[in-house]
């Protein structure tokens, strides 16, 4: 399958956000479901632009999900250190999984950081229930960061992984 990877337009920004909210409803990942209060980050694409790369992740027309990959000094990156670029938000429609699309939109925030002049390393956080999103990360080499786990709020645990570039 032939999947575009590219900066998101603002007329795209509405869909994505609702793509990433469902993505993260429909897979139990938000303890408030409909009431949960990061459910308003999730959707306001337009904000994470301002202050990161957007990418989406699109096929024949049909926007298949998205990503924000934040560059070292970002006010979007939660655990990047200096020399150090992340990204969040990894989301794809239900109906374009296992398509390709979210190896595609990782591996284009893999080509960004290398591509910035200082960065050694790509990080990320991810809940532990998310598998699929776990295998990929593996399979391009990402590796757990154990170290680095954290929890933005009480009984909410990340896990870490980072690549080294």
């Amino acid at each position: 399958m032939d999947i575009t990877i590219r900066q998101a337009r603002a007329e795209e920004y509405k869909q994505l956000g609702e793509i990433t909210a469902q993505a993260y409803l429909g897979d139990g990942l938000l303890d408030f479901g409909e009431d949960d209060d990061y459910l308003h980050v999730l959707r306001d694409v337009a904000r994470r632009a301002v202050g990161a790369e957007v990418l989406v992740a699109v096929h024949d027309g049909e926007l298949l999900g998205g990503v924000t990959f934040a560059p070292p000094g970002s006010a979007w990156a939660d655990i990047a250190r200096d020399g150090e670029a992340e990204f969040r938000m990894l989301a794809v429609a239900r109906e374009g999984r296992g398509r390709g699309a979210g190896e595609a939109l990782v591996r284009a925030c893999i080509e960004r950081a290398r591509a910035l002049h200082g960065v050694e390393r790509l990080v990320l956080s991810t809940q532990p229930t998310m598998l699929d999103a776990h295998r990929i990360y593996e399979r391009l080499g990402f590796t757990r960061a154990p170290q680095r786990d954290w929890e933005p709020i009480p009984g909410l645990p990340l896990f870490a992984y980072e690549l080294e570039l």
